[in-house]
């Protein structure tokens, strides 16, 4: 997963997924304009694997992500030695994915002005596109958790948790949160993602216990859908349970 090189950023004249628009519009008598992207709307699923007692999450790259590490690191100031040393100690020690070697650029950049590829995984829900218009919500969220996480589940055990918009300022794409409880008899493959959409996807889980702490270490870089969803967990389900969250 962490075998990233060659990178290359070129301008995207087309795209299956993202269009970007400048809107022109008067409010309250003032001239303005914004310019946005327009998506796909999608869904996520909360697991919890009831057999484990824990959450099950997916663990991938997001270039996305990386670029961003690298704009930001890019504005900063060079540090000392002695600073370098201590954040190398630092990132030791948080429970983040190791820093592959021979990382490389393109158009001079050296590769040690890229940062590591573990600068763009993340700990995410089960998540994907509403790009079916023939299948329901829930359908496309059983389809996601099949092929990302292995786990079989019917569409009508899929509890729905809320809806909400996302990226506000850019898209304002709406996404679907669902909750799904899963055992170990409804693991029918390893899981992993498709292939042939590009994806390469990691399945992690997160014993219950240890979730809270999951959510607010900040060294553990995770979507805020996996935030929200546990907080909810803790609030609804951890009562019917009688089972601690660790908050």
């Amino acid at each position: 997963m962490e075998e990233i090189n060659n990178v290359e950023v070129t301008p995207c004249t087309e795209s299956d997924y993202l269009k970007p628009f400048r809107v022109h519009y008067n409010q309250n008598g003032t001239k303005k304009s914004w310019d946005f992207m327009r998506t796909h709307d999608s869904v996520s699923v909360l697991i919890f694997n009831t057999s484990s007692h824990c959450f099950v999450l997916v663990k991938q790259f997001r270039p996305a992500v990386y670029m961003c590490e690298w704009e930001r690191a890019k504005t900063q100031p060079p540090q000392s030695a002695e600073k370098t040393e201590e954040g190398a100690s630092e990132a030791a020690a948080a429970p983040v994915p190791e820093s592959p070697e021979g990382q490389s650029a393109s158009e001079g950049e050296s590769s040690s002005q890229w940062p590591p590829a573990s600068a763009g995984v993340t700990y995410e829900l089960c998540a994907g596109l509403v790009d079916k218009p023939d299948l329901s919500l829930e359908e496309i969220a059983r389809q996601e958790v099949l092929e990302e996480c292995g786990y079989d589940v019917p569409a009508s055990k899929l509890k729905r948790i809320t809806s909400y918009r996302s990226g506000v300022g850019v898209t304002g794409a709406k996404q679907t949160m669902f909750y799904a409880e899963v055992s170990d008899d409804n693991c029918v493959s390893a899981g992993g993602g498709e292939p042939r959409e590009g994806e390469l996807i990691e399945v992690v889980k997160v014993p219950l216990h240890e979730a809270m702490t999951f959510a607010y270490d900040e060294r553990i870089p995770k979507t805020m859908g996996v935030v929200f969803s546990f907080i909810w967990f803790h609030n609804n389900m951890s009562p019917k349970y009688k089972i601690s969250t660790n908050v």
